[in-house]
Formats: C-alpha cells, structure tokens, sequence
C-alpha cells in the first residue's frame, strides 16, 4: 500500500495551515531557486509529480504551457488543486508516483516538490521519467537533503535552555525507512544518501545539469527572523537532470 498521509484528516488538517499551503509557492522557502532552474515552458507539455494543492501546475500555466498533468495519489489534495483551478490546459489524476504509465516522449519537462522522500525507490522514479520525457526533456525536482532525513527524528540538539545548539546526522549510509514526525505523528520517510540521488539519475541516463542546496531568499530571512537558522545546515535538496 503506498502512503497517503495527505488523506488522514488531522495531518491534512494541519498541512492546510502551514505557510506554503495558504501563500502558494511565494511561502516556500526554496521556490526561488527551483524556479530558476526551470526551463521554458511556453508550449510545452508538463508532468508534475506529486503536484498537491496545482501550485506548480498554474506557474506552469501562468507560463503559457502547451498541457499540464498534475500526479497526486491525495483525494483531498486534488479536490483543493481542482477547486483552485481554471485552467482546462491543466488536467489532475489521482494516481501514486509510484504507479505512472505515460507514452514513450510524451512530455517536455517533469517537475516534483518534495514527494520522492516519502517514495521507497527513486531508482524506478528515474527510470519512469526518462521513458516520459522527450529527448532533451528535463526533470527538476526538490527533495529533503539527505542531511535532514538521516535521522528519524529531524531536529536539532538543543541546550537545557532551548537553544538550538546544532544538527546532528546519524545514520547517513545506512538507506531506507525513517518513522519522523511532521505535522502529525506515524510519518513513513526514505532516507537516501546525496550519491544515490545523483547515481540514480546518472544510471537512467540523464545528465544532470545542476544541483543545489537552497537558502532562504533575502526577503524571507528578513521577514522570519528563525529563518536564519537555515543557513546553519541544508533542509532541501533540488537537482535539474536532461535526457
């Protein structure tokens, strides 16, 4: 059974409340660098996986993209996608990552926001995505770095006063399930190391053409002071690949 937590009314519940669900990609940290890394879109077929809430889809069709398919295995994801969605260029299919069957070449770009770290094997993902994509397609997508999901606990040490003293990793190479917390309790994560992202990707095929660990913009450290203390250790992970 794959895992749909997004499903489960109070993490869902939860989720709605945190800053990227209500502000759109302008509350997500990383989106200025991921955005960067994106390629024309203008009249050309998108796949995005793991679309959640269709932020991603209506950049895309903000960009003037030929036909947007957004992959999300969450019913309740997809009703609020579909609700804020007008677009008929966009189309929503319920269906696992994990589970996608498209044509051979049948899109120009692939696109994931932090979906792959609840999915076991990214070795399939990457295999799947090449056979979609054209010739010279490409594939952006942002994971948690492999610094913040060695540990199932994924947080800081702290003093006996509250401060956060640093990030401690544990358990780098040793790949596969961690039991976390995010915003509700029995949360499945695969933790994998930052060389298998990347051998993964290389062994499908694809050349990787980027690889970044994103800071906060300048904007965002100005307006959330805790901000800052992601400059003290990498919490996403964001990789543009090409076939």
């Amino acid at each position: 059974m794959k895992q749909n937590k997004y499903d489960d009314e109070n993490f869902f519940s939860a989720y709605e409340k945190m800053p990227r669900s209500i502000k759109g990609l302008e509350g997500a940290g990383e989106w200025h660098v991921l955005k960067a890394l994106l390629p024309e879109l203008r009249d050309k077929s998108i796949l995005d996986l793991g679309c959640g809430f269709g932020w991603h889809c209506r950049y895309a069709s903000d960009q003037q993209a030929a036909s947007i398919i957004g992959i999300d295995i969450s019913e309740k994801m997809l009703q609020k996608a579909r609700e804020m969605t007008e677009d008929p260029s966009i189309t929503y299919i319920k269906k696992a990552i994990e589970d996608i069957n498209f044509s051979e070449a049948q899109f120009d770009v692939a696109i994931s926001s932090l979906a792959f770290h609840y999915i076991k094997s990214f070795e399939v993902i990457c295999k799947k995505v090449y056979e979609c994509l054209k010739p010279g397609g490409s594939f952006v997508f942002s994971v948690e770095h492999p610094i913040f999901t060695s540990r199932g606990e994924q947080d800081w040490y702290y003093d006996s006063q509250g401060n956060r003293l640093h990030w401690p990793v544990d358990n780098y190479q040793s790949e596969g399930i961690r039991e976390t917390t995010f915003l509700t309790e029995n949360v499945i994560k695969y933790h994998r190391t930052f060389s298998t992202y990347l051998n993964d990707l290389l062994a499908a095929g694809f050349t990787i053409k980027a690889v970044k660990e994103p800071e906060p913009s300048e904007a965002m450290l100005q307006s959330i002071p805790e901000m800052k203390d992601e400059l003290r250790r990498p919490m996403f992970l964001i990789i543009s690949a090409e076939k």
